[in-house]
Order: C-alpha cells, then structure tokens, then sequence
C-alpha cells in the first residue's frame, strides 16, 4: 500500500470516527430532551484546551455537562477530558457546587452508561489518568432522574 493510501484510509477513519461521536452526541441531547432536559451540543469538535464540555444540560436548578464516548465494549477517558468538565462548570456556571454535576456517557451500540465524577474527587486532586467504563458497568447516574437531590 502507498503512503498516499495509508494517509486516505487514516482520513477516512478519522472521519468515520468523528461522525460515530456526532451522532452519539445528537441522539443523547434527543435523549435528554425527551426525559425534561434543556440540552445542546457544543460544537467542538477539535482537542482543545478550552474547558467546554460535548453536551450541557440543565433541568430545574440542575447544570449538566457531559463527555460522550461512542465506544463498542469499553471507554477510558482520560484526565484532562475529565477535568475540562470540572472547570468548565467551576468558571463558567455561577451556582453552588450541588447543583453542577459532571457526567461521562458511553454510548455502547443500544447500551448507554452515565457516571458522574463527584466534585471531592477534582478538588482534592483524585481523579485517575483515566476514568474506566465497561460494558458490564450500571453507572451511576439516571437520566430519568438526573440527580437525587
């Protein structure tokens, strides 16, 4: 295969991966919707620096923002994706704490997995390289019923 090849099949799977991501990231804000959420995409699509989450949500006093996997088995998030969260929340939603809630959504061919990353874990420096979901994991977190509080 020529290196011309290999470049094309990398764009082309670069690509694919991207809309797999897109249209995991539409059909939860749909989701979200459906189950009394206001919720939007954020359209950034490029690794950056910038603290901005896949989807923010809120319903009632409640702020969420979320980072969408689309994945087949397993999802590891790393670090810093999980921390943008936590800043974005921190420097840009002014409530208290109780009310923002940083989510991971893996999204497993029919199967969606939500676990929330509790805030004791980024302040007191905690978080993992990289946050695990498995296939076989439950979440901790209901969209149905978003938080207890």
């Amino acid at each position: 295969m020529s290196e011309k090849t290999k470049k094309g099949s990398r764009k082309r799977d670069l690509r694919n991966w991207r809309r797999r991501g897109f249209r995991s990231e539409t059909v939860l804000v749909k989701m979200l919707q459906k189950n009394g959420y206001n919720a939007v995409r954020i359209p950034a699509s490029n690794p950056s620096l910038n603290p901005l989450p896949d989807i923010i949500a809120r319903r009632g006093e409640h702020i969420y923002a979320f980072e969408v996997k689309n994945v087949n088995y397993y999802a590891y998030i790393p670090k810093r994706q999980v921390d943008k969260l936590f800043r974005f929340l921190d420097e840009f939603i002014p409530v208290s704490r109780e009310s923002k809630h940083a989510v991971l959504a893996a999204h497993m061919g029919k199967k969606w997995i939500f676990k929330e990353i509790l805030w004791k874990k980024w302040e007191k420096g905690k978080l993992p390289e990289k946050e695990r979901i498995l296939k076989r994991d439950k979440g901790n977190f209901n969209l149905e019923k978003g938080c207890k509080k």
